[in-house]
């Protein structure tokens, strides 16, 4: 099973209150484990523009300003963005997604954001989500998580506070039709 490019949707019965109502864009998935950013949980106390300011990378009037996202509790200093696969690099870093998405975790996509440049659907997590050999199957058996094909959208979807939701419908699920209890038939 393979399930990169995919998304995980957090199930109402999550018990990590950081995964809480959360979308998960899977980026790598194998026997070795899962590697995977939160694209609905906004960093509220940091921006963009100081975070740059924070490391040092100037900002032309021009530059752009991108969400800050919480990635997940796994290296939370180090920054990973999310980004449509338009963008012309120079060097390493960069990381295809199935599904047509790219991640890049390394300092020149800031520098090029920062000039105005860089890719044209763009989002920044810092930290990641990140699971063992066996562990996010064993989630997904338990009934932590749903996975599906991301919407048309959800990924860089302006409004974060609706991607949950979204994400379900896209599935044809009424959120409120969930119980935060598991079953088996």
């Amino acid at each position: 099973m393979d399930l990169s490019g995919q998304i995980l949707i957090a199930m109402p019965g999550m018990a990590d209150p950081r995964f809480e109502r959360s979308v998960v864009l899977l980026c790598a998935h194998s026997a070795e484990g899962a590697m995977g950013l939160i694209v609905n949980k906004p960093l509220e106390e940091l921006s963009f523009s100081g975070l740059l300011e924070h490391i040092g990378i100037p900002r032309a009037p021009m530059g752009r300003d991108i969400r800050v996202h919480f990635g997940g509790p796994v290296e939370r200093g180090r920054g990973f963005v999310l980004h449509s696969s338009d963008w012309e690099r120079e060097g390493e870093g960069t990381m295809k997604v199935p599904g047509g998405l790219e991640m890049t975790a390394t300092i020149n996509i800031l520098e090029a954001l920062a000039k105005g440049g860089g890719p044209g659907k763009a989002l920044l997590a810092l930290g990641y989500s990140g699971w063992g050999p066996g562990q996010l199957e064993a989630e997904i058996a338990r009934n932590d998580w749903l996975t599906c094909n991301a919407p048309e959208g959800l990924v860089f979807g302006p409004d974060d506070r609706v991607k949950w939701s979204a994400a379900l419908r896209g599935m044809g699920i009424d959120p409120m039709t969930l119980s935060a209890a598991a079953g088996r038939a």
